[in-house]
């Protein structure tokens, strides 16, 4: 499960690099600005490419977390050493195929939920599973809560972020912040954004599948000790 989503994650991040910007769906009440991708960083991280020694760390652009689309303007300048996990980032692409699947014209936060499960092999992943909440559960209820799609409707290559997937991506983003710590954002931090917004089609998916807030309150223990082990 693992080659084959690094695989498709490399195809779909070899796409980005010929495209300067990644867009969220526009809204008639409010605007996300497109944030810059940095290509290089983000291949190696989706691939599980070879890192940078250590002597030579420290020069890297402080917010790798560029990586993906964020609303946060001290990460997207660089001013914080905080970066995606590549198993978030893998999530974030097999997300975007998914949706691509259950063609839908944008990416939410069911789609993350699917990419998640895809990616397979974060702590948040494992949790899903060992509560028995599958691919194919979580793709039957995103039917369920949001409709099948029509069958000749195909999805763009990259369908846009809905506001309640980017606000799942920022308020991962804003728990790592909030630990004052350099370091990494992972699947754990992104499954429990989407778990946040209470009315995102991700949290109806996951309530109706057994999901709750205990479970929610132990996956933000590892979530924390999921990141300072990750290699630096």
């Amino acid at each position: 499960m693992a080659t084959a989503a690094q695989a498709a994650a490399a195809a779909f991040l070899s796409f980005l690099t010929s495209s300067p910007t990644h867009h969220t769906a526009p809204s008639s009440s409010v605007s996300f600005r497109a944030t810059p991708i940095l290509p290089v960083s983000l291949r190696a991280a989706a691939t599980g490419g070879p890192r940078l020694p250590s002597h030579l760390r420290g020069r890297r652009v402080g917010a790798v977390v560029a990586q993906l689309p964020t609303t946060h303007p001290e990460v997207a300048s660089g001013d914080k050493k905080i970066r995606w996990s590549s198993r978030a980032v893998r999530s974030f692409a097999m997300a975007e195929l998914e949706a691509r699947k259950m063609r839908y014209p944008t990416t939410g936060t069911e789609g993350l939920l699917m990419g998640i499960l895809v990616e397979g092999t974060s702590g948040a992943a494992k949790l899903l599973r060992a509560n028995g909440i599958t691919l194919l559960k979580v793709r039957e209820e995103a039917a369920n809560v949001l409709g099948k799609s029509e069958m000749f409707y195909f999805s763009p290559m990259h369908p846009p972020l809905t506001e309640a997937a980017q606000r799942a991506l920022d308020w991962a983003i804003n728990e790592k912040l909030k630990s004052g710590e350099d370091g990494e954002v992972t699947a754990n931090h992104l499954l429990l954004g989407i778990w946040s917004d209470k009315e995102s089609a991700g949290h109806k998916i996951l309530a109706s599948l057994g999901f709750d807030d205990e479970k929610a309150s132990l996956l933000a223990k590892s979530a924390d000790e999921e990141a300072a082990m990750s290699p630096r």
